[in-house]
């Protein structure tokens, strides 16, 4: 997959048009995680919500390329850590978080 978003910001020239810049992929990401709570809350297709998945996906593999860190490692990193974590109920659902007091 990495290979796949690095062959679509080559074609695209991301690096010198301003694709890769990281505010700007931000603000992309955000929209892309609107689409998903819009195709989540008006009952959309299952195909049309994967489809906003993927999207922010790609955007999430892209970002890794324009901020040039190893999303496979920080991936297993954060696996790791989470892993160790403690699941609490909160206001009737499963949290894994970080909890502090």
């Amino acid at each position: 997959m990495l290979e796949a978003v690095q062959a679509f910001h080559d074609k695209h020239d991301f690096k010198n048009r301003g694709g890769e810049e990281l505010t700007y992929r931000m603000a992309l990401m955000a929209e892309e995680l609107g689409e998903i709570g819009a195709a989540i809350t008006k009952g959309k297709p299952k195909e049309q919500l994967a489809e906003e998945v993927a999207d922010l996906f790609i955007l999430l593999i892209g970002t890794a390329i324009a901020a040039d860190f190893d999303l496979n490692e920080a991936f297993w990193k954060k696996m790791e850590k989470i892993m160790q974590r403690e699941a609490k109920m909160v206001n009737g659902r499963i949290r894994v978080s970080e909890f502090r007091d």
